[in-house]
């Protein structure tokens, strides 16, 4: 399976794989409301897709987009989240302090030296287990070793903590968040010359 970067043209179909892959990750159904949760939780992706993930970052596909990375460089300010901030808390809707009080907590664990992130990384459901994960998340990890760059990412799914200790990232943190809330592990793989 061929993996490339994605285009304007992919939005639709990355957006509907993240979507389906994640409808019962643990950190969207604790924080987006659930009245209406399957729009909220569409438009959250295409928020990440088209409003964040191809401007701002790299955004890395296979061909029938069945598989979505999407990657923050180290330099990306945190001000391009700002133009979408009251979207964010409209999706949030009654949560929204909740994932206000969340994104504050697991913000403590954020590397404190520049390091690539793995924002968001999904299969289909239908193509699961076919090592498509592995394809679409390896040329994020070339490109940041090719930069001599750590990389970051977060996850509140257990299962994901082993697969990606796979490609060389380590628990640095676990945290039960607040109020009921999901287990939230932090993994960092160091840059390849460290």
């Amino acid at each position: 399976m061929k993996v490339r970067e994605a285009t304007e043209a992919d939005v639709d179909a990355a957006v509907d794989t993240l979507t389906q892959a994640l409808l019962d990750y643990p950190m969207t159904r604790a924080c987006l409301d659930p009245d209406g949760y399957l729009e909220r939780l569409t438009q959250y992706h295409r928020l990440f897709v088209a409003g964040i993930g191809l401007p701002h970052g790299r955004v890395w596909v296979t061909d029938d987009v069945s598989a979505v990375a999407i990657w923050f460089p180290p330099d990306m300010p945190a001000k391009v989240f700002a133009p979408h901030a009251e979207e964010f808390k409209q999706l949030a809707g009654s949560r929204a302090d909740l994932t206000a009080e969340y994104g504050q907590a697991i913000a403590l664990f954020h590397p404190r030296t520049p390091a690539w992130l793995l924002a968001l990384a999904a299969v289909h459901p239908d193509r699961q287990r076919q090592g498509l994960g592995h394809a679409v998340i390896s040329p994020g990890l070339a490109m940041a070793d090719a930069a001599n760059s750590p990389t970051f990412v977060e996850t509140q799914d257990p299962a994901n903590v082993g697969f990606y200790e796979s490609f060389g990232f380590t628990v640095i943190a676990e945290l039960e968040l607040p109020h009921s809330g999901p287990m939230h592990y932090a993994l960092y793989r160091p840059a390849a010359r460290a």
